[in-house]
């Protein structure tokens, strides 16, 4: 359901709609409209996100499946009023926020997922294993890796877990900016993109 605030069935909300703090991670428009695709959602789609940070991708997943649910799960009260006040901004109504460490607030969450982006998380082998527990056949788990070692850890845990139809993407975006007199294109982070399913 689109919101005042965006008032489109397109996914690619402009980063500077969401109100955001310093130092905390944000998933700029192009990577999350590559994660929204690897995501695979359904109408009512029931998505845990680990490391939601500002909360663009619950936000965007809001907006885009009104049956769904999703549960954004972040270890800071500060961080987890953001991701509060984001979804208010955009009147998303189906964001359930959970304020801990995973993978051990994830005992606690009622709702069992159908879908997984993790964003975050230092332990990301042991949240991985964590949320594949839960995971039903067929469900999918998303993951970001900012760098080679992130890569290669989750690259070895979907390989111990004997995931299925993994998909590893990086993105190479570019932006027009303007500096000065002039405009030029300047890259937005590159980050690595992976994907794997559950089949029983």
């Amino acid at each position: 359901m689109p919101s005042q605030l965006w008032p489109y069935i397109s996914p690619g909300i402009p980063d500077d709609l969401f109100e955001h703090l310093p130092g905390i991670p944000l998933s700029q428009r192009e990577i999350r409209l590559l994660l929204i695709a690897q995501l695979r959602l359904q109408p009512d789609t029931i998505l845990w996100d680990i490391g939601a940070g500002t909360g663009t991708i619950p936000v965007e997943v809001g907006l885009l499946c009104p049956q769904g649910r999703i549960i954004a799960v972040e270890r800071d009260e500060e961080v987890a009023n953001l991701i509060r006040r984001n979804c208010d901004r955009f009147e998303v109504k189906n964001v359930e926020v959970i304020e801990g460490s995973a993978p051990d607030c994830l005992h606690d969450v009622k709702q069992t997922p159908q879908r997984v982006c993790i964003e975050g998380g230092r332990p990301i082998q042991e949240i991985l294993q964590t949320v594949w527990h839960y995971l039903p056949s067929s469900g999918r788990v998303v993951a970001t890796a900012a760098n080679l070692e992130s890569l290669y850890a989750i690259s070895q845990c979907f390989a111990q877990l004997q995931a299925r139809n993994i998909e590893v993407v990086q993105s190479a975006v570019n932006r027009l900016e303007t500096r000065g007199f002039s405009q030029t294109l300047a890259a937005v982070d590159p980050i690595f993109i992976l994907s794997g399913e559950k089949l029983d």
